[in-house]
């Protein structure tokens, strides 16, 4: 089974973007070795609202070469190099998952595609890097209607910006 990544930063009070989905409160630190944490992503699964937010820098962050899904249920066509995906995620990403091989599946930002894919069981991993900042409000990183998980910390790592990596399994949601 492919596992799926919820890769995301945070603010310390926990928000992915500010309410505009403006992110530039994230600082760009040269030892995270982005090129290390994404060698075994094939796929990327992101939500319309993170595409939109992403799309005006031209600055693509997953692996050239990658298979993008953007999940929208209104834009009309399918951004360049992109799949358009305007039904349930679920099964998509649990067909992904099945796929052979040993490519690896990044959640690419969005809260909304993380509350759904969470709850039906499909992700694996949150690995958030929390940034030194308090947003005050924002976008949250799960936000409301997030089924009560379980997490189990896998790695930690700190970088001289201030910010932490933090990487947990997802052992199970509470009943």
């Amino acid at each position: 089974m492919r596992p799926v990544r919820y890769n995301v930063a945070a603010s310390l009070d926990g928000f992915i973007a500010r309410a505009d989905h403006s992110y530039d409160w994230i600082p760009d630190d040269a030892a995270v070795d982005f090129a290390g944490l994404f060698a075994r992503v094939d796929t990327v699964l992101v939500g319309r609202k993170t595409w939109e937010a992403v799309e005006p820098t031209g600055l693509r962050p997953w692996p050239a070469g990658s298979r993008v899904f953007v999940f929208s249920a209104t834009l009309a066509t399918a951004p360049a190099g992109t799949t358009l995906v305007a039904t349930d995620p679920v099964p998509l990403v649990r067909a992904l998952r099945a796929q052979p091989g040993t490519g690896e599946i990044w959640l690419f930002g969005g809260s909304a595609l993380f509350r759904s894919l969470l709850a039906a069981g499909l992700v694996d991993r949150v690995e958030v890097t929390v940034v030194p900042v308090l947003l005050g409000a924002g976008i949250p990183l799960a936000g409301a209607g997030a089924p009560e998980s379980r997490l189990v910390l896998r790695d930690l790592v700190r970088y001289p910006s201030g910010m932490v990596g933090l990487t947990y399994d997802v052992t199970g949601t509470a009943a």
